[in-house]
């Protein structure tokens, strides 16, 4: 196994040599047998344990094993423990789900302030088979048949062409220890019920399974290979990229032969699953809306534009103290306070003649009727303010309707507020309560 992997290494994955590389190691089986074989061949290697907290002693037991073997091969440990449970119920996700993204964000984070260059997980054949079986009965595409990816970024897989039986008759003739998590024998967990119960049947139909599939794995592959150079074409048809945001034709898409069948491959990497509900955004209103955890897709007119969801923007709000000269976020703005001298009327009239100049992203606001520290907001349904140039009040959908603006523009709008009074509808209108008036003494002028 040390020659067949050091073939892999040289033939698929050369950018390893001679790179400082991070191993995830749990102390069981799998693990130990990648660190020892990296070990064995000279590779620049540490190690990442996490804690979970999850199985009473035998947590601290595997921590022992793993800081022992270190210690015994000379290679250096990096450690953490995890309040898994708490996290996972903070965040209503399952404990598997809470266990990783705990330790894949730490392994980043490892990677990030120790410079290593790649993580290696200890990811084998039989995984892939798993998984794959798994993505099956859940309902997929090519992406999820293909698998376990052997590299994903900076996420190395360098077991992938490895069974589970090699990892053991290779421990077992190095006379290898490793520790063994009696999780993995109970059958709650679906990948542990496929591994003890669904693929021993098939290994009794086809004694060869695994070189089937992964015959089968390479074929998957190539046809994944064709079908996204393919996507590829047909996405630069279709797709424009603007200010952060992908903006589909609609009309391309329905002369294609199976919209339905593209959207998935186009959409999928955005973690949409229900794509009855986008292919039926094709011939929606203007307005409708589908959701993935990420990314919002909006069917806009003749477009569908696909945009990331940032965390509860909606709900910010920023703050602006009195002294407050320029801000950056969450839009660029300055501030000038200007004093009217009483005594020189030339002057105030000349600052009256230069607020006339004023545009949409720039107003001038009497100081006196403001109250700090201001905010700046998202706008919310039931808003309201009151035009410069209107008579009474105006509800900000209204406003916008009038304005003819687009709903992807209603989204990005900003205002700026005084004790929740409107202010400015940023780059659009002034409220007439704020503006400049000849007994206004102070002016607060801003830019956009």
């Amino acid at each position: 196994m040390l020659t067949k992997l050091q073939q892999h290494i040289t033939t698929n994955l050369p950018f390893l040599t001679n790179k400082k590389l991070l191993i995830t190691i749990s102390g069981g089986i799998d693990s130990v047998v990648l660190t020892n074989l990296l070990h064995k061949l000279n590779l620049n290697i540490s190690l990442a344990h996490c804690n979970f907290k999850l199985r009473g002693k035998d947590s601290f037991k595997d921590a022992l094993f793993v800081k022992n073997l270190s210690q015994r091969l000379n290679i250096p440990l990096f450690t953490i423990e995890f309040e898994t449970e708490k996290y996972a119920a903070k965040h209503k996700i399952s404990i598997q789900m809470a266990a990783r993204d705990l330790r894949y964000n730490w392994f980043q984070k490892i990677s990030e302030d120790q410079n290593f260059d790649y993580v290696l997980t200890a990811h084998h054949l039989d995984d892939v088979l798993e998984t794959f079986i798994i993505n099956l009965t859940r309902g997929t595409g090519l992406n999820g048949l293909t698998g376990i990816p052997e590299k994903n970024g900076n996420i190395v897989r360098p077991l992938l062409p490895f069974s589970r039986n090699d990892i053991l008759i290779y421990a077992a003739k190095n006379k290898l220890t490793w520790r063994e998590d009696k999780s993995n024998s109970s059958i709650k967990y679906v990948r542990n019920k496929i591994r003890h119960k669904v693929i021993p049947v098939l290994k009794e139909l086809n004694p060869n399974l695994l070189n089937s599939f992964e015959n089968t794995l390479n074929h998957l592959k190539g046809s994944q290979q064709i079908s996204q150079e393919y996507i590829n074409k047909i996405y630069k048809k279709l797709a424009v990229k603007k200010d952060n945001k992908l903006i589909f034709n609609i009309k391309k898409l329905q002369k294609l032969s199976n919209p339905k069948v593209y959207l998935y491959e186009l959409l999928s990497k955005y973690g949409f699953t229900e794509f009855e509900d986008i292919e039926a955004l094709l011939t929606a209103q203007s307005g409708k809306q589908v959701f993935s955890k990420t990314h919002q897709l909006l069917k806009d007119r003749e477009v569908l534009i696909l945009t990331e969801i940032k965390n509860n923007e909606m709900s910010l709000s920023y703050k602006i103290s009195e002294n407050t000269k320029k801000i950056k976020e969450p839009i660029s703005l300055k501030f000038e306070k200007i004093d009217i001298p009483f005594d020189s009327k030339s002057h105030q009239n000349k600052i009256l003649e230069e607020i006339l100049l004023d545009d949409k992203n720039t107003i001038s606001i009497d100081y006196d009727k403001i109250t700090f520290p201001l905010t700046i907001r998202k706008w919310q349904k039931g808003d309201y303010f009151y035009p410069i140039g209107l008579n009474g009040k105006k509800k900000l959908s209204k406003f916008f309707k009038d304005e003819k603006l687009a709903i992807t523009e209603k989204q990005n709008t900003w205002l700026l507020c005084s004790n929740q009074q409107i202010i400015w509808v940023i780059g659009y209108r002034l409220d007439n309560r704020f503006k400049v008036s000849k007994t206004t003494s102070t002016i607060l002028k801003l830019k956009l």
